[in-house]
């Protein structure tokens, strides 16, 4: 089997070259793309350029209700209430790391429990799943009541975990009616939970999930569930073309 693929590439390869050889058009699509703007990554988990920076270790003034969190050695406290940004976001790539609390106190959905809340409806689930049995589409890197993550990839209380999460807005037509579908993709700990799962509606405790038509911009949330969850070194890039539709 290995030398037929080698075979097959020398034979790719060589078809190629004679193509090249007898002056056989290149096709090309005809598109007039523009250059990619030039965007400087980030190191160790940082913002890249172009990234929008929520919570950079000292203050929480780009959230409402920040004021009520806690701010120790660089880590932002989940008390009192849940908190959401000021800038509303659609379409958007999402950084953040979380860790829940070294000391074990409940079972289940009372362990480490928060949740990050796309455009104010759609959870992706934030709770200590290391060797805390719950229901599978409530645990971490579940979409909340619709989705369980591929595998748990779960690090032990106490420890920081990193979120890395594409979310696409759901559209809507001028009537109200659905349009598309949101679509999450969750990298827990680096490893792909969420492979650009659609969201059936809005992530509900009480009901099933349904779609019901909001801005294409909305603010993201993130819950107080009553445990003094860590998050730390949130940024987010705005994917949305600058004339949205």
């Amino acid at each position: 089997m290995p030398r037929l693929k080698s075979l097959v590439l020398v034979a790719v390869v060589s078809v190629t070259s004679l193509a090249v050889a007898f002056g056989a058009e290149e096709w090309l699509s005809g598109i007039n793309w523009l250059e990619p703007p030039k965007v400087t990554p980030g190191t160790d988990n940082g913002p890249p350029s172009d990234a929008i920076v929520l919570f950079g270790g000292t203050d929480l003034s780009q959230w409402e209700g920040g004021d009520k969190w806690l701010i120790q050695e660089g880590a932002a406290i989940s008390h009192e209430a849940g908190i959401q940004t000021k800038q509303g976001f659609g379409d958007c790539q999402l950084h953040l790391e979380f860790a829940a609390p070294d000391v074990i106190e409940g079972e289940g959905q009372g362990r480490g429990n928060s949740g990050i809340y796309f455009q104010g409806r759609y959870e992706v689930q934030v709770l200590d799943s290391s060797e805390n049995p719950t229901y599978f589409d409530g645990q971490c890197g579940a979409i909340y009541k619709q989705h369980p993550p591929l595998v748990n990839a779960s690090k032990k209380p106490g420890e920081w975990q990193t979120y890395d999460i594409v979310f696409a807005a759901p559209r809507f037509n001028a009537d109200g009616s659905l349009l598309s579908r949101g679509t999450v993709t969750v990298l827990h700990n680096g490893v792909l939970v969420q492979n650009h799962w659609e969201l059936q509606g809005a992530t509900m405790y009480t009901e099933p999930p349904i779609y019901h038509a909001h801005g294409l911009r909305e603010p993201i949330q993130i819950q107080f569930h009553g445990n003094p969850v860590k998050f730390r070194n949130i940024w987010i890039r705005d994917l949305l073309p600058k004339v949205a539709d």
